[in-house]
């Protein structure tokens, strides 16, 4: 892509406007995205509309020295919704609008239409087709919004881009794909403070450790990953999970582990925030999902060395090539996932080629310095 010109010397104030800041994907891609922009042309600040979990995020990105603001929105019917955003975008001088998720997209897009100002959406998530007349109802608003108020809709793998082209009728001249990324800098493959980080969680220093790191919903499929632990440890008894990440799920899944009868080898640590340090600790990434568009923390764990057994859902298979840097499997089988866990677990060595596969993919195609450079030519392009 060729850069734009930059002869105004204009210090552009682009506007992050988010639904919530807990610790979704959505969410915690802020930060890293935030950490590298280009200071010198770009003023980057966030609007946030709703509280999530206490917007735990927000902290993370003033301390970064991202200005964050709250312009409360509780539901889609709200009559002065618009207003707020309006008044809160001529207020800081907005020159962009960058929209993530449902709120920001349906209010965003108004807003920018009425002030006559660039407007960029992001999409993070795969439309799902089971749902209830109301939550329909809220898809086809926002794909109304996506199609006649964005250009362009970015989408966060080709899986994405291709899901909302036949859901949401996005053109292809109006959507584009930029790969989520993340800061190399911080993960890496070390494992010299393995035997302190297992110390932590009652973990015996010579375990084989599996690792899942997510917001604990019932579709992230951490269920089955559960389900399939006593045959697991039956095979091998110094293999522990560590469930990593806190959600409305929590409860049921603590309710799954007592049942397991091998409770005491999953070990539920909560949300964290030194995640860099403790993937190393692992020996093997389980995201047994049953829907992703771009799962982040896949180049998370990969860039700390990590083979990855996953499901072979939405955008997964672009990030991890089977056999190659991990394994995938059909979602919500536990069956396949005692079967192929064992498997990998029983050649170590094959397992620790596949990390070192793994980092060379993410710094190929996940590198957050790549996705910034392609934002920054996207906002660059507009503004011009």
């Amino acid at each position: 892509m060729n850069q734009p010109d930059r002869a105004d010397n204009k210090k552009h104030t682009i506007v992050y406007l988010i639904d919530g800041l807990g610790w979704g994907g959505a969410e915690r891609l802020m930060i890293p995205i935030l950490s590298n922009i280009n200071r010198e042309h770009f003023q980057p600040r966030v609007c946030v509309l709703q509280n999530k979990d206490g917007n735990p995020v927000a902290t993370e990105l003033q301390k970064i020295n991202i200005p964050v603001d709250t312009v409360l929105i509780r539901h889609l019917r709200e009559v002065n919704g618009l207003k707020k955003i309006i008044n809160y975008l001529q207020e800081t001088n907005a020159d962009l609008l960058h929209a993530q998720l449902e709120f920001a997209t349906v209010f965003g897009g108004v807003a920018t239409k009425w002030l006559g100002i660039p407007a960029v959406a992001t999409l993070h998530t795969l439309p799902l087709q089971k749902k209830n007349l109301k939550l329909r109802l809220h898809d086809s608003l926002e794909n109304f919004f996506l199609r006649n108020f964005f250009n362009p809709v970015i989408s966060v793998s080709e899986e994405t881009r291709i899901a909302y082209k036949h859901f949401a009728k996005i053109r292809d001249g109006k959507s584009c794909v930029i790969y989520n990324g993340i800061d190399l800098n911080l993960f890496t493959p070390n494992q010299q403070n393995r035997a302190s980080i297992l110390r932590k969680f009652g973990i015996p220093p010579d375990a084989i450790v599996l690792i899942t790191v997510a917001v604990l919903r019932e579709l992230k499929g951490i269920q089955y990953m559960i389900q399939a632990m006593p045959a697991i440890v039956s095979a091998k008894p110094n293999v522990y999970y560590l469930i990593i990440g806190s959600g409305e799920h929590a409860q049921a899944l603590q309710n799954e582990a007592k049942k397991s009868g091998v409770g005491e080898h999953i070990i539920f640590a909560g949300a964290r925030t030194d995640i860099p340090e403790l993937m190393p600790a692992g020996d093997l990434f389980v995201l047994p999902t049953l829907t992703e568009a771009l799962p982040t923390v896949l180049a998370e764990a990969m860039a700390s060395g990590l083979p990855i057994l996953a499901s072979h859902v939405g955008g997964v298979p672009e990030m991890v090539q089977d056999g190659i840097n991990g394994r995938l499997i059909p979602p919500a089988q536990p069956e396949i996932l005692t079967s192929v866990a064992l498997e990998m677990l029983n050649n170590m060595e094959a397992l620790r080629q596949m990390g070192n596969v793994g980092r060379q993919i993410v710094e190929e195609k996940f590198n957050i310095k790549s996705q910034v450079a392609q934002l920054e030519n996207l906002y660059l392009r507009l503004l011009s």
